[in-house]
């Protein structure tokens, strides 16, 4: 068990859910959460109120685990005021990083969670509460700034306006109306970042990967394209969106494809098609990073930024969960030296999972790609997995405990001031250069 925070009594309570997902709170047990395995009581300055545009649910076939306030110890919970009680958790609304997973024992024969990110939940005076940080202030997909009706009205037009679009139709249909894709919404709302995704294909093979998942493993969390557009299909949607919305950045590389780079003359056609119309908007690619070749051809053609996708900076971890195909990890991280040679705009989309970014091996490891490549900014975002199989599948060495996540980040903070922390790929225009 992690150290405790200073006062159990003033704790948040557990939250639990009964068996038909109702959730209610435990006031003689303190929450607690877990970070690699291990059990924490979370301190006061890693607790924030559950951010609007949050979801709760409870965990199948897991028994929470709280912290007895006047002892101190673990205590299992299997029943409470006569119900079977199940674990519960959060999804948090995007911009926020999770600092701890929920604490709980799974059962014998229970299903693998679903391919989301899983963060701790209790209850304090004024409701809700989650060991969590926001890392942007950006407000793009913040929960009050649309409305259904209008995502309803809007998306609708847009199926009008490019009915032979197949890419226009699949970011609507399957990514707005079935999933509620935020950049999907942003596309259809005229504003902000949009996505473009283009590959059915991968040359990775994530153990987390949300689109395409074989049948033993985890169910998908959303489609994966099902086709490759053509330049003139990204041309039609892309140019107007970069001439005329608020802030715009176009994005290649989304969590409804594979990767963009196993199609690199299909990118840059499009790029040069764009580039050549309008020197406007950000023109983005988020990427494994496994050609840096076709990343440096995609520069020559206008790309302006790209954002290379890291759960973990050691080359083992690494391979485990993106087991690249015909590509490597110093290829990755070429990717980004190129980037920053030609002046461009270098993010790492850092899937952080507590208990594993933050061990002093992992801070050590990030701390030499970033004194190597000098990036522009670090996404926190949380890796989408079930913890259990996480753990399972990295081993970690148990005589190596984790610090925190929040003071993982201080100290990349400390070392590294120039470079920002966010969750968005920016819109440059915003930046200076």
């Amino acid at each position: 068990m992690l150290p405790q925070s200073p006062s159990l009594q003033s704790a948040p309570n557990l939250v639990v859910a009964d068996e038909q997902g109702t959730l209610f709170d435990v006031p003689e047990l303190a929450m607690a959460g877990s970070a690699g395995g291990l059990l924490a009581v979370p301190s006061g300055e890693e607790l924030i109120a559950l951010p609007l545009g949050s979801d709760l649910f409870h965990l199948p076939s897991r028994r929470p685990l709280g912290i007895d306030r006047k002892s101190g110890e673990p205590v299992l919970l299997e029943q409470y005021g006569g119900k079977t009680v199940l674990a519960a958790s959060a999804f948090l609304a995007p911009a926020h990083t999770l600092l701890l997973h929920p604490a709980y024992q799974t059962q014998p024969g229970a299903p693998k969670l679903p391919l989301y990110a899983y963060c701790a939940v209790g209850w304090a005076e004024d409701g809700f509460v989650v060991p969590a940080v926001r890392v942007d202030p950006d407000v793009r997909q913040d929960h009050d700034r649309y409305t259904a009706e209008e995502v309803e009205r809007c998306g609708r037009e847009m199926i009008e306006r490019y009915p032979h679009n197949r890419l226009a139709q699949h970011l609507m249909h399957n990514c707005l109306f079935t999933y509620g894709c935020p950049a999907a919404r942003n596309f259809a709302l005229g504003r902000w970042e949009m996505p473009l995704p283009t590959a059915p294909g991968c040359n990775s093979r994530c153990l987390g990967c949300i689109s395409l998942q074989p049948p033993d493993r985890f169910p998908s969390s959303q489609q994966r394209i099902d086709f490759v557009p053509t330049v003139e299909e990204i041309v039609e949607i892309a140019l107007p969106h970069l001439e005329s919305a608020e802030r715009p950045v176009a994005s290649f590389g989304q969590g409804c494809e594979g990767e963009p780079l196993t199609n690199p003359p299909l990118l840059e056609k499009a790029v040069q098609r764009i580039r050549e119309a309008t020197s406007q908007g950000t023109l983005n690619l988020n990427t494994n990073g496994s050609r840096p070749e076709a990343v440096e051809r995609l520069f020559d053609a206008g790309l302006d930024s790209i954002r290379v996708s890291i759960n973990s900076c050691q080359l083992e971890w690494y391979n485990r969960y993106f087991d690249p195909q015909g590509y490597t990890f110093e290829d990755v991280i070429e990717s980004l030296h190129v980037c920053r040679r030609r002046g461009r705009f270098a993010s790492i989309n850092y899937l952080v999972f507590p208990g594993i970014s933050d061990t002093y091996e992992e801070s050590e490891a990030l701390f030499r790609v970033l004194e190597s490549t000098r990036i522009d900014m670090i996404q926190w975002r949380n890796l989408n997995l079930d913890p259990e199989e996480y753990l399972r599948l990295l081993e970690p060495d148990p005589d190596s405990p984790p610090f925190g996540l929040k003071a993982m980040m201080q100290r990349v903070r400390e070392r590294f001031s120039k470079i920002r922390f966010g969750y968005f790929n920016p819109c440059l225009a915003d930046e200076t250069r």
